[in-house]
């Protein structure tokens, strides 16, 4: 088994989409027992709620919603996962400051597609919301298809 954690801020915007488009897409093809999925924050001002509601909204419009309940990383999580991804450089450093024993596990989740940092939607619109979706989709498009061992079909 395959173990994936997504780590943002809050852990109630853009892991938890990641972690929902992550379920979908296994669900979808067939995959769900092979992997582990969870998501959390580097922080821990929304632990105990749901995903942000436009979170929620974009979610239930792709088919991705599943329950969430935020929560705070864990120093056994970084022991646990097997891939950690993160969505932008101020959480990964906060990461590797909280946990620096663990240093270099825990990387950028658009690095999977050439780098770069998903914004937080969390102060924007709905529009904010369906374009991280967006992002994350294409991310996790390429994860996948390289962890079942199918060649890229995007040209780079």
């Amino acid at each position: 088994m395959t173990r994936v954690l997504f780590v943002c801020m809050g852990n109630i915007c853009r892991s938890p989409m990641a972690e929902g488009i992550f379920r979908r897409k296994l669900r979808e093809r067939g995959l769900e027992g092979a992997f582990e999925v969870d998501s959390c924050g580097t922080g821990g001002w929304h632990e105990g709620e749901p995903a942000d509601p436009r979170t929620q909204a974009v979610l239930s419009k792709y088919n991705a919603h599943f329950p969430h309940v935020a929560r705070r990383v864990r120093a056994e999580d970084l022991e646990y996962f097997d891939h950690i991804f993160v969505m932008d450089k101020e959480n990964l450093w906060t990461l590797e400051r909280m946990f620096p024993a663990h240093q270099g596990k825990a990387r950028l989740l658009l690095d999977l597609k050439g780098g770069g940092e998903v914004p937080d939607p969390y102060y924007g619109g709905l529009e904010d919301f369906e374009a991280v979706y967006q992002m994350l989709d294409e991310a996790l498009e390429v994860f996948l298809e390289n962890a079942e061992g199918r060649p890229r079909t995007e040209a780079h």
